[in-house]
């Protein structure tokens, strides 16, 4: 017989029918950015360096959540966060480094600017929701 849990009653901040939009907003440029990009180049996805094709069917992957997060903006909130993680750690790990250590080359230089739209995601994330949330608010039980 399965065991139940009840999850406890917190009090979450609701969101905005507008800025349920903003995010839609969001996913839509994520998704349709990966659209534009990524999906091209799933057919010789079989002849790439393979960790360029996983790359790639990551990041097609995301680009079908995205679009899932039209429908569920609220739900699907760890895909932006998790877009906005690896682009920062990135940011800090290679670009800025390799910045520091008398520039980029041309094809860190190019994924700057390709990475730099991060900051659209960045902006149509409920900051404030995000700390009530997933930061203070009582996790799941472990048992």
């Amino acid at each position: 017989m399965a065991t139940t849990v009840e999850t406890p009653r917190t009090s979450t901040p609701s969101l905005s029918l507008t800025r349920l939009h903003v995010m839609r907003g969001g996913y839509l440029f994520m998704g349709l950015g990966l659209v534009l990009v990524k999906w091209p180049k799933l057919p010789d996805a079989h002849t790439m360096p393979v960790y360029e094709a996983v790359t790639l069917c990551l990041l097609t992957a995301m680009s079908l959540l995205a679009f899932l997060g039209l429908r569920y903006p609220v739900k699907l909130l760890p895909i932006l966060l998790f877009e906005t993680a690896w682009k920062v750690l990135w940011f800090g790990i290679v670009a800025l480094p390799q910045t520091l250590d008398g520039g980029l080359n041309s094809g860190t230089s190019d994924m700057v600017a390709r990475n730099a739209l991060v900051v659209v995601i960045i902006a149509v994330i409920p900051w404030r929701y995000v700390w009530t949330t997933f930061v203070r608010a009582e996790g799941d039980p472990w048992r």
